[in-house]
């Protein structure tokens, strides 16, 4: 007797018909950032002007930089709370030692990463190696980060060189130059984890380590080296910051700290490890950068942004824990 064909069994999966990129992760930051535009049209139309998209747009590219490091981070189930510390070491390193002459921002810019490796080495052993606690041992790493911004800069803003003003505050075809900077680490990250063994086989690391052990690969040395990744787009974030902002404080990585874990999650990213989603990241941070230039337009005052940047965070995870 010829078997016949179960209907249900043969009718092709969603995930087979949709690009790999339109996961659940990518429509609904998609459809939250299109929302937004909407809103911003009907009740704040200068929050999209061309003028405020051009001061906004570069600082949405160094989020979009900043949250694929701690996205990094987190698909090994950890967290970088020395994103401040690494971002405001690059910016100080990158301004005072060359002291206003172009001829000194070369060795200032190896310096700098140079400090990231060595910093993001030492996360990695700590957490990777030593199995500390990562918001514990993040947290006392980014304070001996600071004892070195100190050192560097005293405290004192210094204005950046002009070479350094010209490549990440210039703009080319109308864009901001640090928005192409953005659009090269999201290319590489993406390709390296969605197209290499080597990614995917930090992603599997990042979702079952036990099982990732089991199987022969190297779980600790991918962990460790999740940090050093993070710290090297950390000081390019600074670098870049440091000739945005023509005289950036020594604090300037502080306000980065918690839109850098909101971004994450807002593009999908779960808090216990596992999957990334760099483009979904990204948008996440025109998202949350528009979503603050919004509030800023109908009148909500600056010092609110944190509780914005909170509730953005919640929403995230609000949103991502329905199934």
């Amino acid at each position: 007797m010829k078997a016949t064909s179960d209907p249900v069994s043969s009718r092709p999966d969603a995930r087979q018909i949709l690009p790999v990129s339109l996961t659940r992760e990518f429509l609904t930051v998609v459809i939250s950032t299109v929302a937004l535009i909407v809103l911003c049209r009907l009740f704040a139309p200068s929050s999209i002007s061309y003028g405020a998209l051009a001061g906004s747009l570069p600082f949405a590219a160094i989020l979009v930089i900043v949250g694929l490091g701690q996205m990094l981070v987190v698909q090994q189930g950890g967290f970088d709370l020395s994103v401040a510390g690494g971002v405001s070491l690059a910016v100080v390193v990158s301004t005072h030692i060359p002291a206003g002459n172009n001829a000194n921002l070369l060795p200032a810019v190896l310096m700098a990463a140079s400090f990231a490796l060595a910093i993001g080495v030492a996360n990695g052993v700590l957490v990777g190696l030593l199995r500390l606690n990562s918001i514990v041992a993040t947290i006392g790493m980014n304070a001996l980060i600071y004892g070195g911004v100190f050192a560097v800069s005293g405290g004192i803003p210094r204005s950046t060189t002009p070479l350094l003003a010209a490549i990440a505050g210039g703009d080319t075809f109308g864009f901001a130059n640090s928005i192409y900077f953005a659009l090269a680490i999201l290319l590489v990250v993406t390709l390296v984890l969605k197209k290499t063994v080597v990614g995917r086989r930090y992603e599997a690391i990042g979702a079952n380590p036990l099982a990732a052990r089991a199987v022969g690969l190297h779980v600790r040395l991918h962990q460790m080296m999740a940090y050093v990744y993070a710290q090297l787009t950390y000081c390019i974030a600074g670098i870049l910051l440091a000739g945005i902002t023509s005289q950036p404080t020594a604090f300037q990585g502080d306000s980065l700290l918690l839109p850098s874990v909101a971004v994450v999650v807002l593009g999908g990213t779960s808090l216990i490890g596992g999957r990334g989603f760099p483009v979904s990241t990204a948008i996440a941070a025109f998202f949350l950068n528009q979503l603050s230039q919004f509030a800023l337009a109908i009148g909500v005052p600056y010092s609110a942004q944190t509780i914005i940047q909170a509730l953005a965070l919640g929403f995230g995870i609000a949103v991502y824990s329905f199934r």
